[in-house]
């Protein structure tokens, strides 16, 4: 397995793929979502293997990709010897079902539930961000008490403006930090104008897991749409995120683990282009 080198000599703990004393100390984890195209067209086992052959470890699912059962998905990925630590599941789901969601992540062994997307019209507002802090107090504490960490996926459209600040910090500031943390997919934060280190900083201790994922150099920010060209997901270090001052922040602010996502048509042939990437980045 490739591995990333850890200084244990200056004493401290490596924990999943956390960065620590400025390098990566293992292999992060992929997100599945990923490799969507690759498990339509060559199915849930060429993918997989696709994956275990690239020396990861550790993944993260998201709701119907691949079209299994959790148990089914499970044993996939128990027979190359990759392990799930968390999924993406939907916001309807989180308001309707939680009893589901808590099922379906005992069967796959999960550490943490999430959710990508609030449901919302073209501009986030405030009732639906009321809604969303509501619905993730209310299911985070029942998922606390099965053992299951909950953390919600920022899209960019969550920074419209709100008060002195935007609904981002609405959020923030709202949503018990025992029952609810954060996913920072970094792409998300850049691309509608926002500074991944600020906000590592701002909200210590919030964050738990992140995407790394770089924007192509050019692509204008400042959208608060969510939306952008799948292929201005670009290897990462060639694009406009300063990686190191990232990884920099995202160690002392607590993140536990590090997962890439690729949503580009070009993904097989970035993965290894983020892995070299990662395998020499110091900080």
């Amino acid at each position: 397995m490739l591995r990333f080198v850890s200084r244990l000599s200056l004493g401290l703990i490596c924990f999943g793929s956390v960065a620590v004393a400025g390098q990566l100390n293992e292999l992060p984890g992929l997100q599945l979502y990923s490799l969507r195209s690759q498990f339509k067209l060559r199915g849930a086992d060429w993918t997989l293997d696709q994956v275990k052959a690239l020396g990861i470890k550790t993944v993260e699912l998201a709701s119907g990709v691949p079209d299994l059962t959790p148990l089914e998905m499970k044993k996939k990925l128990d027979e190359r010897g990759l392990t799930a630590i968390s999924s993406h599941f939907s916001y309807k789901r989180y308001k309707d079902d939680v009893a589901g969601i808590i099922q379906d992540a005992k069967t796959l062994g999960l550490k943490y539930v999430g959710c990508a997307w609030i449901d919302h019209k073209d501009a986030f507002d405030e009732a639906e961000c009321r809604d969303a802090i509501n619905t993730f107090n209310q299911a985070g504490e029942a998922l606390a008490k099965e053992g299951i960490g909950l953390y919600y996926h920022f899209h960019g459209f969550e920074f419209q403006p709100h008060g002195d600040g935007t609904l981002f910090d609405l959020f923030m500031k709202e949503t018990k930090p025992e029952f609810v943390s954060c996913q920072m997919d970094v792409l998300w934060i850049v691309f509608p104008g926002q500074s991944p280190v600020q906000l590592l900083k701002k909200y210590p201790n919030r964050w738990i897991l992140s995407h790394l994922k770089d924007l192509r150099k050019g692509v204008a920010t400042g959208s608060l749409t969510g939306h952008t060209d799948v292929n201005n997901n670009v290897p990462l270090g060639t694009g406009q995120v300063d990686w190191k001052s990232f990884f920099k922040a995202a160690s002392e602010a607590g993140i536990k683990h590090h997962l890439i996502e690729d949503e580009s048509d070009s993904v097989l042939k970035q993965m290894p282009q983020h892995l070299d990437y990662l395998k020499t980045l110091s900080w």
